[in-house]
């Protein structure tokens, strides 16, 4: 399914948001301000251009993949390998798999390059490019070819999605520092201002780091093209991301970006059809400063700050009850404040988004 700038429009419509922003105020005059919640309200009325906004279908998509970077010794984390942190997530042993399940999320894993093999599982997508990327260091982590392999799986993904609102993680060996080498050559940001965790980093760790990703970074000094950077620096993860955040933004679908690896993929979404990023929201998962340089690149603050140091994913998980709660200053709160309205089922609104049992299809 090819993609074209044209097909993402902006969701920029000062009538619309003008009347998005009395009806937020009229509730406020009623029961006082509701803070941060007012402006996400409007937001996602003009994400789904209706004065009403309402979710179905919302899922939590965990993009997993090795990168050959980590043969440096960076990158490890939590001392367990991709394939292990992958299972985790499906048998529900990571925080994000509970919080997804008692939010109401769908979460559903899919396997872009993790190096081993997999078992099947209900909500495990193995759409695998290959199993892990090069190592960055000595060569391109993908060819090309790969890496529009990679964007065409993920629009593919996201042309059989049902819901209207999709939340995007990366996990994996090597993710957040793939990610951090992309950041800094499309932004032209020193990399270090990506991976330093915060005042408590190990010095010898840093200066052990900063020395693979420059050699990584010297290797490939002439790359600048966004797909060329992509296949440079890797990971398939972000490939992936890459071409479901393109589609889904084409939908009207509203994107929870949550972490470095998202936030790469959408800064590479965002170089092929900028209007993306005008349906993306961010939030986080962890207290990583290179996070914060990586949300100041869209001016953009997590909806949520709760210090925790969790995989990707964790963060959209919570902040999905306040997107919820924003869309309902604009359609339940709405509606039950109207004259003659009638709420359904006994003494309850109506529902605000719909979830299924059954994993998702692709």
């Amino acid at each position: 399914m090819p993609i074209q700038q044209s097909l993402i429009s902006p969701t920029a419509n000062p009538e619309l948001e003008r009347a998005l922003r009395e009806r937020v105020e009229q509730h406020g005059s009623i029961a006082g301000g509701l803070g941060e919640l007012e402006p996400l309200a409007v937001r996602l009325g003009l994400v789904q251009n209706s004065l009403s906004p309402r979710f179905r279908d919302p899922v939590l998509a965990v993009f997993a993949a090795d990168h050959g970077l980590v043969v440096n010794g960076v990158g490890s984390q939590w001392g367990r390998s991709t394939r292990e942190q992958a299972q985790m997530a499906l048998g529900n042993r990571l925080p994000l798999s509970v919080l997804a399940r008692l939010q109401g999320l769908q979460l559903n894993l899919i396997d872009c390059g993790i190096a081993e093999i997999m078992a099947p599982h209900p909500r495990l997508l193995s759409r695998k490019i290959a199993h892990g990327t090069r190592n960055c260091k000595a060569g391109p982590a993908m060819s090309l070819e790969q890496a529009h392999a990679g964007v065409r799986v993920g629009m593919e993904i996201a042309d059989k999605l049902p819901g209207n609102a999709l939340a995007c993680a990366g996990m994996g060996q090597g993710s957040a520092e793939s990610a951090a080498l992309v950041l800094s050559r499309l932004m032209e940001c020193p990399v270090q201002n990506f991976v330093i965790s915060g005042p408590d980093m190990r010095q010898d760790e840093l200066t052990h780091l900063l020395g693979v990703l420059h050699a990584a970074q010297a290797r490939h000094r002439d790359v600048s093209d966004p797909m060329e950077v992509l296949a440079a620096f890797g990971g398939f993860e972000i490939a992936v991301m890459v071409g479901v955040m393109l589609v889904a933004a084409s939908k009207r679908s509203l994107i929870i970006v949550d972490g470095m690896t998202a936030c790469a993929a959408l800064k590479l979404a965002a170089r092929i059809a900028p209007p993306v990023t005008d349906y993306a929201v961010f939030c986080r998962s962890h207290t990583h400063r290179g996070l914060d340089e990586a949300l100041a690149l869209f001016h953009a603050s997590a909806l949520l700050e709760l210090g925790m140091e969790s995989a990707d994913g964790t963060g959209a998980a919570l902040a999905w009850p306040m997107i919820r709660s924003a869309a309902a200053l604009l359609t339940d709160l709405h509606e039950a404040n109207t004259p003659g309205f009638e709420p359904s089922g006994p003494g309850l609104p109506p529902t605000l988004f719909h979830t299924v049992d059954n994993p998702l299809n692709f």
